[in-house]
Protein backbone atom coordinates (compact mmCIF):
# COMPACT_ATOMS: atom_id res chain seq x y z
CA UNK A 1 0.00 0.00 0.00
CA UNK A 2 0.81 3.77 -0.42
CA UNK A 3 3.12 5.68 1.92
CA UNK A 4 1.26 8.28 3.41
CA UNK A 5 2.38 11.81 2.57
CA UNK A 6 5.24 13.28 4.89
CA UNK A 7 3.03 16.51 5.86
CA UNK A 8 -0.04 14.22 7.01
CA UNK A 9 -1.23 16.86 9.02
CA UNK A 10 -5.22 17.18 8.79
CA UNK A 11 -5.40 20.09 6.84
CA UNK A 12 -3.30 18.56 4.08
CA UNK A 13 -4.32 14.92 4.15
CA UNK A 14 -6.51 14.16 1.05
CA UNK A 15 -9.33 11.85 1.22
CA UNK A 16 -7.26 8.33 -0.55
CA UNK A 17 -3.76 9.49 0.79
CA UNK A 18 -2.15 5.97 1.25
CA UNK A 19 -4.54 4.20 -0.75
CA UNK A 20 -2.73 2.19 -3.50
CA UNK A 21 -4.72 1.23 -6.78
CA UNK A 22 -3.35 -0.93 -9.69
CA UNK A 23 -4.75 0.45 -13.05
CA UNK A 24 -4.79 -1.76 -16.33
CA UNK A 25 -7.13 0.55 -17.77
CA UNK A 26 -7.02 2.00 -20.92
CA UNK A 27 -8.77 4.90 -23.36
CA UNK A 28 -11.15 6.97 -21.54
CA UNK A 29 -14.06 5.24 -18.66
CA UNK A 30 -11.59 3.53 -16.90
CA UNK A 31 -8.44 5.98 -16.72
CA UNK A 32 -11.07 8.64 -15.47
CA UNK A 33 -12.35 6.82 -12.85
CA UNK A 34 -8.50 6.15 -11.34
CA UNK A 35 -7.94 9.91 -12.39
CA UNK A 36 -10.76 10.63 -9.88
CA UNK A 37 -8.60 8.69 -6.80
CA UNK A 38 -5.56 9.72 -7.93
CA UNK A 39 -6.06 13.63 -8.09
CA UNK A 40 -7.93 12.85 -4.31
CA UNK A 41 -4.72 11.48 -3.04
CA UNK A 42 -4.65 7.90 -4.38
CA UNK A 43 -0.85 6.33 -5.88
CA UNK A 44 -2.64 5.34 -9.20
CA UNK A 45 0.26 3.01 -11.07
CA UNK A 46 -0.74 2.98 -14.55
CA UNK A 47 0.25 -1.00 -16.21
CA UNK A 48 0.68 -0.53 -20.01
CA UNK A 49 2.95 -3.15 -22.16
CA UNK A 50 5.80 -1.54 -24.14
CA UNK A 51 4.37 -2.65 -27.72
CA UNK A 52 0.42 -1.88 -27.25
CA UNK A 53 -0.01 1.57 -24.65
CA UNK A 54 -2.87 3.57 -23.98
CA UNK A 55 -3.57 4.22 -27.72
CA UNK A 56 -4.62 7.60 -26.13
CA UNK A 57 -1.10 8.39 -26.01
CA UNK A 58 -0.09 9.14 -29.31
CA UNK A 59 -3.82 11.05 -29.93
CA UNK A 60 -3.64 15.10 -29.75
CA UNK A 61 -2.70 18.27 -31.21
CA UNK A 62 0.72 18.28 -30.37
CA UNK A 63 3.20 16.53 -32.55
CA UNK A 64 6.17 17.00 -29.24
CA UNK A 65 3.46 15.70 -26.97
CA UNK A 66 2.14 12.66 -28.61
CA UNK A 67 6.09 11.48 -29.64
CA UNK A 68 6.69 11.87 -25.88
CA UNK A 69 3.37 9.01 -25.43
CA UNK A 70 1.56 12.34 -23.78
CA UNK A 71 -0.48 13.36 -25.94
CA UNK A 72 -2.92 15.54 -25.20
CA UNK A 73 -5.95 12.89 -25.20
CA UNK A 74 -4.07 11.59 -22.42
CA UNK A 75 -2.73 14.23 -20.12
CA UNK A 76 -7.23 14.60 -19.50
CA UNK A 77 -7.29 11.66 -17.18
CA UNK A 78 -3.51 10.61 -16.51
CA UNK A 79 -2.55 13.33 -14.70
CA UNK A 80 -0.76 12.05 -10.96
CA UNK A 81 -0.51 8.63 -11.98
CA UNK A 82 2.88 6.53 -11.87
CA UNK A 83 3.55 4.50 -15.41
CA UNK A 84 4.75 1.09 -14.95
CA UNK A 85 5.36 -0.68 -18.33
CA UNK A 86 5.06 -4.07 -17.96
CA UNK A 87 4.47 -7.04 -20.48
CA UNK A 88 1.95 -9.57 -19.22
CA UNK A 89 2.20 -11.93 -22.01
CA UNK A 90 5.54 -12.36 -20.82
CA UNK A 91 7.06 -14.97 -18.78
CA UNK A 92 7.66 -13.27 -15.39
CA UNK A 93 4.89 -10.27 -16.84
CA UNK A 94 2.13 -11.35 -14.29
CA UNK A 95 4.45 -12.81 -11.52
CA UNK A 96 5.36 -9.13 -11.06
CA UNK A 97 1.91 -7.87 -11.27
CA UNK A 98 1.03 -10.37 -8.38
CA UNK A 99 3.80 -9.07 -6.60
CA UNK A 100 2.63 -4.99 -6.90
CA UNK A 101 -1.19 -6.20 -6.70
CA UNK A 102 -0.61 -7.91 -3.14
CA UNK A 103 0.67 -3.97 -1.72
CA UNK A 104 -2.62 -2.68 -3.25
CA UNK A 105 -5.82 -1.60 -2.33
CA UNK A 106 -7.54 -1.53 -5.33
CA UNK A 107 -6.98 -2.80 -8.60
CA UNK A 108 -8.99 -1.32 -12.01
CA UNK A 109 -9.10 -3.07 -15.53
CA UNK A 110 -11.37 -2.11 -19.05
CA UNK A 111 -10.53 -5.03 -21.26
CA UNK A 112 -13.32 -7.49 -22.23
CA UNK A 113 -14.77 -9.68 -20.30
CA UNK A 114 -11.93 -13.09 -19.90
CA UNK A 115 -8.98 -11.12 -20.75
CA UNK A 116 -7.39 -10.70 -17.16
CA UNK A 117 -8.76 -14.33 -16.43
CA UNK A 118 -6.62 -15.46 -18.92
CA UNK A 119 -3.62 -13.33 -17.90
CA UNK A 120 -4.35 -15.23 -14.27
CA UNK A 121 -5.43 -11.99 -12.64
CA UNK A 122 -9.22 -12.45 -12.46
CA UNK A 123 -11.23 -11.60 -9.51
CA UNK A 124 -10.43 -15.17 -7.93
CA UNK A 125 -7.30 -15.34 -8.33
CA UNK A 126 -6.30 -11.80 -7.41
CA UNK A 127 -8.77 -11.95 -4.11
CA UNK A 128 -7.15 -15.46 -3.31
CA UNK A 129 -3.67 -12.98 -3.24
CA UNK A 130 -4.71 -9.96 -1.16
CA UNK A 131 -8.35 -10.83 0.20
CA UNK A 132 -8.69 -7.26 1.09
CA UNK A 133 -8.90 -5.70 -2.28
CA UNK A 134 -11.03 -3.81 -4.15
CA UNK A 135 -11.62 -5.38 -7.74
CA UNK A 136 -13.13 -3.04 -10.37
CA UNK A 137 -13.70 -4.34 -13.76
CA UNK A 138 -15.27 -1.40 -16.32
CA UNK A 139 -16.58 -3.74 -19.90
CA UNK A 140 -19.15 -2.04 -22.34
CA UNK A 141 -22.42 -4.12 -21.06
CA UNK A 142 -20.82 -5.80 -17.69
CA UNK A 143 -20.14 -9.76 -17.05
CA UNK A 144 -23.47 -10.80 -17.53
CA UNK A 145 -25.89 -11.33 -20.31
CA UNK A 146 -26.03 -11.96 -23.85
CA UNK A 147 -23.81 -8.93 -24.53
CA UNK A 148 -21.12 -9.96 -21.72
CA UNK A 149 -18.35 -10.28 -24.02
CA UNK A 150 -18.95 -8.46 -27.38
CA UNK A 151 -16.84 -5.23 -27.47
CA UNK A 152 -17.98 -1.90 -27.23
CA UNK A 153 -17.06 2.28 -27.31
CA UNK A 154 -18.92 5.26 -26.39
CA UNK A 155 -20.30 5.21 -29.11
CA UNK A 156 -21.64 1.84 -29.47
CA UNK A 157 -23.33 2.12 -26.21
CA UNK A 158 -24.82 5.48 -27.06
CA UNK A 159 -26.59 3.57 -30.20
CA UNK A 160 -27.65 1.00 -27.73
CA UNK A 161 -28.79 2.61 -24.89
CA UNK A 162 -30.88 5.36 -26.42
CA UNK A 163 -29.28 7.83 -26.06
CA UNK A 164 -28.80 9.11 -29.84
CA UNK A 165 -32.14 8.72 -30.70
CA UNK A 166 -33.33 10.65 -27.21
CA UNK A 167 -30.82 13.47 -28.85
CA UNK A 168 -31.52 15.76 -31.76
CA UNK A 169 -34.67 16.75 -33.35
CA UNK A 170 -37.56 14.39 -35.02
CA UNK A 171 -36.22 15.28 -37.87
CA UNK A 172 -32.53 15.31 -37.38
CA UNK A 173 -32.41 12.42 -34.64
CA UNK A 174 -30.84 9.64 -34.13
CA UNK A 175 -27.84 11.91 -33.25
CA UNK A 176 -24.49 11.10 -31.44
CA UNK A 177 -23.45 13.46 -28.21
CA UNK A 178 -20.27 14.85 -29.48
CA UNK A 179 -18.26 14.73 -25.98
CA UNK A 180 -18.03 10.94 -24.77
CA UNK A 181 -20.33 11.34 -21.93
CA UNK A 182 -20.57 7.54 -21.51
CA UNK A 183 -17.34 7.01 -21.07
CA UNK A 184 -16.80 9.20 -18.59
CA UNK A 185 -20.36 9.20 -16.91
CA UNK A 186 -18.90 5.60 -16.21
CA UNK A 187 -15.84 6.72 -14.95
CA UNK A 188 -17.53 8.59 -12.25
CA UNK A 189 -19.75 5.75 -11.50
CA UNK A 190 -16.77 3.45 -11.29
CA UNK A 191 -15.26 5.98 -9.27
CA UNK A 192 -18.23 6.27 -6.93
CA UNK A 193 -18.13 2.78 -6.87
CA UNK A 194 -14.63 2.08 -5.84
CA UNK A 195 -14.89 5.06 -2.86
CA UNK A 196 -17.91 3.25 -1.28
CA UNK A 197 -16.43 -0.27 -1.25
CA UNK A 198 -12.88 1.42 0.34
CA UNK A 199 -16.02 3.21 2.95
CA UNK A 200 -17.26 -0.12 3.28
CA UNK A 201 -13.94 -2.40 3.75
CA UNK A 202 -13.11 0.08 6.76
CA UNK A 203 -16.80 -1.41 8.52
CA UNK A 204 -16.34 -4.87 7.07
CA UNK A 205 -12.68 -5.72 6.39
CA UNK A 206 -13.99 -7.12 3.19
CA UNK A 207 -12.74 -6.62 -0.07
CA UNK A 208 -15.18 -6.39 -2.95
CA UNK A 209 -15.73 -7.24 -6.54
CA UNK A 210 -17.32 -4.36 -9.05
CA UNK A 211 -18.81 -5.19 -12.10
CA UNK A 212 -19.43 -1.71 -14.16
CA UNK A 213 -21.29 -1.77 -17.47
CA UNK A 214 -20.98 1.17 -19.54
CA UNK A 215 -24.76 0.24 -20.53
CA UNK A 216 -25.81 0.37 -17.27
CA UNK A 217 -24.29 4.39 -17.18
CA UNK A 218 -26.00 4.94 -19.79
CA UNK A 219 -29.43 4.30 -18.12
CA UNK A 220 -27.97 5.49 -15.07
CA UNK A 221 -27.48 8.66 -17.24
CA UNK A 222 -31.03 8.81 -18.63
CA UNK A 223 -33.23 7.63 -15.31
CA UNK A 224 -36.06 10.41 -15.79
CA UNK A 225 -36.61 9.08 -19.58
CA UNK A 226 -36.66 5.38 -18.70
CA UNK A 227 -39.07 5.98 -15.95
CA UNK A 228 -40.94 8.14 -18.46
CA UNK A 229 -40.77 5.37 -21.16
CA UNK A 230 -42.51 2.53 -18.93
CA UNK A 231 -44.67 4.87 -17.78
CA UNK A 232 -45.86 5.98 -21.39
CA UNK A 233 -45.08 2.77 -23.53
CA UNK A 234 -43.65 4.91 -25.51
CA UNK A 235 -40.14 6.83 -26.00
CA UNK A 236 -40.50 10.54 -26.04
CA UNK A 237 -39.43 11.84 -29.01
CA UNK A 238 -36.07 13.83 -28.85
CA UNK A 239 -36.67 17.40 -28.20
CA UNK A 240 -33.69 19.12 -29.67
CA UNK A 241 -33.54 22.78 -27.91
CA UNK A 242 -36.91 23.37 -27.54
CA UNK A 243 -39.00 21.75 -24.75
CA UNK A 244 -41.99 20.34 -25.59
CA UNK A 245 -44.55 21.96 -23.43
CA UNK A 246 -42.41 24.98 -22.07
CA UNK A 247 -41.41 27.75 -24.02
CA UNK A 248 -39.29 29.01 -21.40
CA UNK A 249 -37.65 26.10 -21.03
CA UNK A 250 -35.98 26.47 -24.92
CA UNK A 251 -33.42 28.03 -26.84
CA UNK A 252 -34.03 31.34 -29.32
CA UNK A 253 -32.16 33.48 -31.35
CA UNK A 254 -31.76 36.83 -29.97
CA UNK A 255 -30.01 40.21 -32.18
CA UNK A 256 -26.58 38.30 -31.44
CA UNK A 257 -26.30 34.66 -30.27
CA UNK A 258 -28.86 32.32 -28.97
CA UNK A 259 -30.16 31.96 -25.45
CA UNK A 260 -31.34 29.06 -23.71
CA UNK A 261 -33.59 29.96 -21.26
CA UNK A 262 -34.50 27.40 -18.15
CA UNK A 263 -37.14 28.44 -16.55
CA UNK A 264 -39.07 25.38 -16.21
CA UNK A 265 -40.96 26.29 -12.60
CA UNK A 266 -44.08 28.11 -12.72
CA UNK A 267 -42.58 30.84 -10.36
CA UNK A 268 -39.10 31.00 -12.93
CA UNK A 269 -41.94 31.72 -15.80
CA UNK A 270 -43.12 34.78 -13.33
CA UNK A 271 -40.12 36.24 -13.20
CA UNK A 272 -39.13 35.62 -16.75
CA UNK A 273 -42.75 37.37 -17.30
CA UNK A 274 -41.87 40.25 -15.06
CA UNK A 275 -38.54 40.53 -16.41
CA UNK A 276 -40.03 41.05 -19.69
CA UNK A 277 -42.04 43.59 -18.58
CA UNK A 278 -45.51 41.33 -18.83
CA UNK A 279 -46.72 41.60 -15.46
CA UNK A 280 -50.16 41.05 -16.98
CA UNK A 281 -49.11 37.24 -18.13
CA UNK A 282 -47.07 37.07 -15.03
CA UNK A 283 -50.09 37.22 -12.86
CA UNK A 284 -52.85 35.40 -15.22
CA UNK A 285 -50.11 32.68 -14.79
CA UNK A 286 -50.08 32.48 -10.57
CA UNK A 287 -52.18 29.61 -10.38
CA UNK A 288 -52.38 28.00 -13.59
CA UNK A 289 -51.75 24.36 -13.29
CA UNK A 290 -48.63 22.96 -15.79
CA UNK A 291 -50.62 21.04 -18.07
CA UNK A 292 -52.73 24.76 -18.47
CA UNK A 293 -49.10 25.98 -19.20
CA UNK A 294 -48.40 23.58 -21.88
CA UNK A 295 -51.80 24.28 -23.49
CA UNK A 296 -50.09 27.83 -23.46
CA UNK A 297 -46.95 26.74 -25.00
CA UNK A 298 -47.18 28.33 -28.49
CA UNK A 299 -48.79 31.41 -27.06
CA UNK A 300 -45.40 31.74 -25.25
CA UNK A 301 -42.93 31.05 -27.61
CA UNK A 302 -44.43 33.62 -30.06
CA UNK A 303 -44.04 36.14 -27.41
CA UNK A 304 -40.04 35.01 -26.75
CA UNK A 305 -39.54 34.70 -30.14
CA UNK A 306 -40.39 38.48 -30.61
CA UNK A 307 -38.96 40.13 -27.82
CA UNK A 308 -35.40 37.92 -27.46
CA UNK A 309 -34.74 39.40 -30.85
CA UNK A 310 -34.64 42.83 -29.70
CA UNK A 311 -31.06 42.45 -27.61
CA UNK A 312 -28.11 39.94 -27.72
CA UNK A 313 -27.81 36.67 -26.04
CA UNK A 314 -25.48 38.23 -23.34
CA UNK A 315 -27.60 41.09 -22.92
CA UNK A 316 -30.78 38.88 -21.68
CA UNK A 317 -28.57 36.63 -19.74
CA UNK A 318 -27.06 39.30 -17.40
CA UNK A 319 -30.66 40.55 -17.48
CA UNK A 320 -32.63 37.44 -16.67
CA UNK A 321 -29.45 36.46 -13.89
CA UNK A 322 -30.42 39.33 -12.31
CA UNK A 323 -33.97 38.56 -12.12
CA UNK A 324 -33.48 35.07 -10.79
CA UNK A 325 -34.40 33.37 -14.32
CA UNK A 326 -32.01 30.89 -15.54
CA UNK A 327 -30.80 31.59 -18.83
CA UNK A 328 -26.73 31.51 -20.39
CA UNK A 329 -26.00 32.07 -23.96
CA UNK A 330 -25.30 29.52 -25.91
CA UNK A 331 -21.15 29.03 -25.71
CA UNK A 332 -18.55 27.41 -27.27
CA UNK A 333 -16.33 25.51 -25.08
CA UNK A 334 -13.26 27.55 -25.80
CA UNK A 335 -15.33 31.00 -24.54
CA UNK A 336 -16.50 28.82 -21.47
CA UNK A 337 -13.18 28.36 -20.59
CA UNK A 338 -12.30 31.88 -20.79
CA UNK A 339 -15.42 32.83 -18.38
CA UNK A 340 -14.99 34.49 -15.26
CA UNK A 341 -17.07 32.25 -13.51
CA UNK A 342 -14.83 29.11 -14.73
CA UNK A 343 -11.99 30.93 -14.22
CA UNK A 344 -12.89 31.74 -10.46
CA UNK A 345 -13.10 27.90 -9.65
CA UNK A 346 -10.42 25.24 -9.06
CA UNK A 347 -11.85 22.74 -12.11
CA UNK A 348 -9.16 23.83 -14.16
CA UNK A 349 -5.68 23.45 -12.71
CA UNK A 350 -2.02 23.88 -14.05
CA UNK A 351 -1.35 20.58 -16.25
CA UNK A 352 1.41 20.83 -19.36
CA UNK A 353 2.84 22.86 -21.25
CA UNK A 354 2.48 22.76 -25.61
CA UNK A 355 6.52 22.38 -26.11
CA UNK A 356 5.61 24.08 -30.13
CA UNK A 357 3.80 27.12 -28.69
CA UNK A 358 4.63 27.21 -25.02
CA UNK A 359 0.84 27.34 -24.20
CA UNK A 360 -0.18 26.31 -20.70
CA UNK A 361 -2.56 23.58 -20.45
CA UNK A 362 -4.97 23.28 -17.82
CA UNK A 363 -6.98 19.77 -16.92
CA UNK A 364 -10.49 19.12 -15.58
CA UNK A 365 -10.19 17.99 -11.99
CA UNK A 366 -12.92 17.30 -10.22
CA UNK A 367 -16.52 19.39 -10.08
CA UNK A 368 -16.55 19.84 -6.32
CA UNK A 369 -14.08 22.15 -4.39
CA UNK A 370 -12.98 20.46 -0.44
CA UNK A 371 -12.52 23.13 2.47
CA UNK A 372 -9.20 21.52 3.03
CA UNK A 373 -7.24 18.61 1.59
CA UNK A 374 -9.46 18.28 -1.63
CA UNK A 375 -8.28 17.48 -5.45
CA UNK A 376 -5.34 18.56 -6.90
CA UNK A 377 -3.28 17.95 -9.87
CA UNK A 378 0.22 17.76 -8.47
CA UNK A 379 2.19 15.46 -11.14
CA UNK A 380 1.49 15.73 -15.17
CA UNK A 381 0.53 12.70 -17.11
CA UNK A 382 3.43 10.10 -16.99
CA UNK A 383 5.65 9.13 -19.97
CA UNK A 384 5.29 5.45 -20.80
CA UNK A 385 7.82 3.64 -18.15
CA UNK A 386 8.81 6.74 -16.24
CA UNK A 387 8.21 4.97 -12.98
CA UNK A 388 8.95 1.45 -13.47
CA UNK A 389 12.67 1.49 -11.50
CA UNK A 390 11.00 3.40 -8.62
CA UNK A 391 8.10 0.91 -8.43
CA UNK A 392 9.58 -2.04 -9.03
CA UNK A 393 12.02 -1.01 -6.31
CA UNK A 394 9.05 -0.33 -3.90
CA UNK A 395 7.86 -3.92 -4.17
CA UNK A 396 10.98 -5.65 -3.60
CA UNK A 397 12.82 -6.03 -6.26
CA UNK A 398 16.69 -5.17 -6.54
CA UNK A 399 18.85 -3.42 -9.27
CA UNK A 400 19.96 -6.97 -10.71
CA UNK A 401 16.10 -8.04 -10.73
CA UNK A 402 15.07 -5.11 -12.81
CA UNK A 403 17.90 -5.14 -14.77
CA UNK A 404 16.99 -8.66 -15.69
CA UNK A 405 13.54 -7.82 -16.16
CA UNK A 406 14.47 -5.00 -18.75
CA UNK A 407 16.55 -6.79 -20.47
CA UNK A 408 14.33 -9.81 -21.18
CA UNK A 409 11.59 -7.20 -22.40
CA UNK A 410 9.23 -8.21 -19.49
CA UNK A 411 9.63 -4.52 -18.44
CA UNK A 412 10.34 -0.92 -20.08
CA UNK A 413 12.69 1.36 -18.40
CA UNK A 414 12.75 5.29 -19.83
CA UNK A 415 15.90 6.57 -20.63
Amino acid sequence: MASLPDDNSEEHLKPFDGIRVVDFTHVLAGPSATYQLAVMGADVIKIEPRHEPDMYREIGDSAELAKEGRGTEFLSQNGNKRSLSLDLSAPDGVAVARRLIETADVMVENYRCGVMERHGLGYEAVTALNPRIIYCSLTGFGHTGPKARHPAYDVVIQAYSGLMAANGTPDSSPVRVGPAVLDYGTGAHAALAISSALFQRSRTGLGQCIDVAMADAAMMLMSNLVVTTQSTGQTPPPPGNQHPSRAAYSAYPTANGMLMLGAYTLKQLQRLLRAIDRDDLAEDVANATAEEIGERRDEFAELLTNILATRTADEWEAHFNDAGVPAARVRRIDEALQHPQIQSREVLQQSDTIPETGLQLQAPVAAFRYAHGGPALSRPAPRLGEHSYQVLSEIGYSDDDIRQLAARGTVYLED
